[in-house]
């Protein structure tokens, strides 16, 4: 963890100075630069395995760009019935919290300065952090936009510092480079890698180290534990396991013949024991989009049209990944939050905005019945390369002509920008036919 654990009572454990690098003494300040910034652990020149978050990322990056709302709340999210993307730490500190209903955030923070989301901004600065994590090595496993797991194991030679110390040097180079703060989790393992990035955070620096993880872990709750949610947890307490300490006192085997592999995967993950490896490039399974709505909506036209604007959003993504997908998924949750989602599989992958909406369009129609709505989404699955994607279809005489159609109007908006040219839909007119 971030404090101090001794070898022997006389001596403190092993350390260095975030800021400078250098060796820490025995006092609580950096005897080369005097900055209160140290780091020390017993095993911190053996660890390798890192977890790094950029902090409150999409409004760092807010912050970063107007120097204007440094010292004020700031929320990033949709309109009053959106939710919370993601929260400052001033708004934090007020309750503010990722996913929170927007009205009961402005509640808690109603002084808060509430911008829409930027996700071209966004993508930008989280593709030059993933470069310079690239750069520290080639295993890189990015979990989103702004958090990746890195094994530096095998680097010291590379960078001429240990793997602790080299990541401390990135959270430095972030910061001067990008402009936003990272935390960094530094373990044996990707579970308490990520337990350690949460720690002291922002701009944190946390070591957990193998002989104190169960410990550590003992008294928190079940549901701390990486994959168990909430049905799960309620299960485990029904069977008298409340804290991850229950579990530690339970014999493996009980445990895999109450849980099955889930059971056996347990018994590791409360001892801090972890075997998944880092595996960079992990494959994208799917690609969506959905949209919350100031007001309910029940009428179709409406409906329709927010569709076919996320169906546009999957499609841009689609095609810049070079990938497609041939299962699509239409999202509804109506005023009362109730879910409902429904799907339909192609003959062929596509990418192909018309052909995405079109599959989702019928589906919706049989979900349009009065009922008011709050939020649509829809996303595409089973993906596959762009070069399997929207074959000739013999049978259907205009699919070339649209498939050329979409492609020049992809070239217009990359030239002219995104409202360059839209779809009749958008503008009023009859949705056309022959999808």
């Amino acid at each position: 963890m971030n404090t101090t654990t001794r070898i022997r009572p006389s001596l403190p454990a092993p350390g260095f100075c975030r800021d400078c690098l250098g060796d820490t003494g025995a006092g609580s300040r950096c005897p080369h630069c005097g900055s209160p910034r140290l780091v020390r652990h017993a095993e911190i020149d053996r660890l390798a395995i890192a977890h790094v978050d950029c902090d409150a990322f999409f409004a760092s990056v807010e912050k970063r760009d107007n120097p204007a709302l440094a010292d004020v709340p700031l929320i990033i999210g949709g309109g009053k019935r959106g939710v919370v993307s993601t929260a400052c730490y001033i708004a934090r500190i007020k309750g503010v919290r990722s996913a929170m209903p927007m009205f009961k955030a402005l509640q808690l923070c109603p002084e808060a300065v509430v911008l829409p989301p930027s996700m071209d901004k966004y993508r930008k600065a989280g593709r030059e952090v993933r470069a310079m994590m690239q750069a520290l090595t080639p295993l890189v496993e990015p979990l989103s936009i702004d958090e990746a797991f890195l094994d530096l194991t095998g680097t010291q030679a590379l960078h001429g510092l240990s793997p602790a110390r080299t990541l401390a040097r990135f959270a430095q180079e972030v910061e001067r480079q990008v402009g936003i703060t990272v935390s960094v989790g530094l373990a044996t393992n990707k579970f308490l890698a990520k337990t350690a990035s949460d720690l002291d955070k922002p701009r944190g620096y946390s070591v957990l180290g193998q002989a104190e993880a169960a410990g550590f872990l003992a008294p928190r709750p079940v549901t701390f534990l990486w994959g168990v949610g909430a049905a799960f947890g309620a299960k485990l307490a029904r069977d008298g396991f409340h804290t991850i300490a229950d579990l530690q006192r339970a014999d493996s085997s009980e445990l895999a013949r109450r849980y099955g592999m889930e059971g056996l995967r347990l018994a590791r993950l409360c001892r801090g024991e972890d075997r998944r490896r880092v595996t960079p490039d992990r494959p994208v399974k799917s690609v969506s989009a959905e949209t919350t709505f100031e007001a309910d909506i029940k009428d179709l036209r409406p409906l329709e049209q927010k569709l076919y604007a996320l169906a546009e959003e999957v499609s841009a993504r689609l095609k810049h990944g070079d990938i497609a997908g041939r299962t699509v998924t239409l999202k509804l949750k109506g005023a009362d939050f109730r879910q409902r989602t429904r799907s339909r599989t192609l003959e062929n992958p596509t990418c192909l905005t018309s052909r995405i909406y079109g599959a989702a369009h019928d589906l919706l129609l049989k979900e349009v019945d009065g009922s008011r709505f709050r939020l649509i989404g829809v996303g595409v699955s089973e993906l596959a390369p762009a070069t399997e994607a929207d074959p000739a279809d013999l049978l259907d005489e205009g699919a070339e002509r649209r498939k050329a159609a979409e492609n020049a109007m992809d070239i217009l908006k990359a030239r002219f920008g995104r409202d360059a040219v839209s779809h009749g839909i958008m503008i009023g007119a009859e949705r056309r036919k022959g999808r």
